[in-house]
Formats: structure tokens, sequence, C-alpha cells
């Protein structure tokens, strides 16, 4: 893809994502997402009601008063999003492809973490981690991110989740918020991710096309896994094998809940023909409640 038109998409992204952050979601954003620590902030003459374990002895002692210790809530955040750039994302039936519209939810996601005066970083993983792009602050740094998003060419096509919450758990030190952007075409990730959401703060995005839980009656038809290749004809006419694909679809999905449920990681399922704005704001509006 060319530099300029590149420059096109990243400005057409930025405006809208940007624009829908600073509308709707940086206020939902930030009473959900906010800072975990305390900071010191400054001393002050002990007032009955304090909490005496906040008593600073050493300024007590030189004044011969007490005095406590103020804190304010440590606000910066560190927010990873952990984005699958898998062959199966260049798939989309209806309005846009799943990659197009990852790369949206990621720029809205990066834009509100940036107002909430947070840093970002980003994990791009196929069936290995294929770049790592790490936490900082700063339009500039969320427009590189952006750009990455758009014209970024994984080396590989197939899946592993696995593989990319180990990376993140191990670079990542520091308690951390992460979203998890993914069609969730892969199986085996049970472990990986009770781990991760155990050392952090993990949501899962999955991100989906209808024609990925059932496929309508269009005679033959020559279909392609576009993670190994493989190209295979099918009878799409044929009651039996729409069931089969169905259920398969149906079993996998059975999988991801029951795997998100049992690693207590929340999740939001988005179509691809599917406005983002409502199931991201619930999302928001569910995790403020359980505070």
């Amino acid at each position: 893809m060319e530099s300029s038109e590149i420059f096109k998409k990243v400005r057409k992204i930025e405006i809208k994502t940007r624009g829908l952050s600073n509308q709707i979601f940086s206020g939902q954003y930030h009473s959900v997402f906010k800072g975990r620590g305390m900071a010191f902030s400054e001393v002050r003459e002990y007032q009955y009601g304090d909490d005496i374990r906040n008593v600073d002895w050493n300024v007590t002692a030189r004044f011969n008063h007490p005095y406590i210790k103020i804190f304010d809530e440590e606000r910066e955040l560190t927010v990873m999003l952990l984005i699958d750039v898998s062959g199966s994302h260049m798939f989309g039936t209806k309005q846009t492809l799943k990659q197009d519209l990852i790369t949206e939810i990621a720029a809205v996601l990066a834009f509100s973490a940036i107002k909430n005066n947070d840093k970002v970083g980003v994990i791009f993983f196929s069936n290995r981690v294929e770049k790592f792009i790490p936490p900082k602050k700063g339009t500039t740094h969320i427009l590189r991110i952006i750009r990455e998003l758009i014209d970024f060419h994984a080396a590989h096509k197939e899946t592993n989740i696995s593989e990319a919450l180990r990376y993140f758990t191990n670079a990542i030190k520091k308690r951390c918020t992460a979203f998890l952007l993914s069609d969730f075409l892969d199986q085996g990730f049970e472990d990986a991710i009770k781990i991760a959401n155990k050392k952090h703060d993990l949501i899962a995005v999955n991100v989906f096309d209808e024609r990925e839980t059932e496929i309508p009656d269009m005679g033959m038809i020559r279909i392609k896994n576009a993670e190994t290749g493989q190209r295979m004809w099918v009878d799409s006419a044929s009651r039996e094998v729409r069931k089969i694909y169905m259920e398969r679809s149906i079993t996998q999905a059975r999988y991801l809940m029951d795997t998100f449920r049992r690693s207590g990681v929340d999740v939001v399922k988005i179509r691809t023909d599917q406005d983002y704005v409502k199931p991201l704001i619930g999302l928001f509006k569910k995790r403020t409640a359980r505070r």
C-alpha cells in the first residue's frame, strides 16, 4: 500500500475513532479503568477520624505534633492491545472485514486510553508473536499504532493464542489492562488465559462474521481455509452439510464461553455487520456496576 493511501486511511480512522472516544467512550473508560495504586501527595496535621496507619512519624517527631500522609490515586495505567493478525481476519461477507473492524475498535480503545493519560502498547500475533510495540503515551504513538494496524503484513497465517498470552505475561511485568482482539478460531489456550488474567486484567473482544456460524443454500461452493490455504468444494444445498457447519460453530462458541468463564475473563462479541459502540459501552457499564 502506498504511503499516501495509508495516510488517508490513518486520517479517516483517526477522525472517526477519536470522535467516538471523545464523545462516548472516555467517560465510560475512565469510570471502569481507574488507577489501581496510590501515590504519596503531601502531609497535613492529623485530624480526628484520620487513619492512624497513615501517620508520618518522621514529620510528627520533627514538629512534636501528629501529621499524616495524604495519598492520591495513581491515574496512570498501561493498556495492552493483543491483536490477532492471522489469515482468518481477511474475511467479511457484510459491511467490513474482521481485520478492519478490529482496527477501528483498537483505535477507539487506544484514543480512550491516551485521553485517560494511560500508556498503550501492542502485540501483533499469528501462531507466534509478529511484532511488539512497547507501551508509550501520546497521539503520535497512537497514530503509529493505527498505521501498523492498517498496513501490517503478518509473516504467518495460522493462530496460536497461547503463544501470544505467554509472551504478554512475560513481557509486561507490572499489572495492566489488556484487550485480546481476535476471532478466536483456536483452542487449547485455557491455561495461558487463566495465568494471564491472574496477573493482569484481561478482556476478550470476539470479532466474528455471520457466515462463520451458518451458510445459506447456494448450491456447490468452493471454500478456502485462510490459515492453511486448503480449498474444498462444499454442497451448501445439503441440509446435513449446513447442520454440521452450524454444529461446529456452536461447539466452538460453547468452548470459548466456558474458557472465558473459568478464567474470569470478560468478553464482548461483535459481528462484522454490527455497530460496535453499543456492545463496548455495555461491557464498560457491566464492569462499572461490579466495582
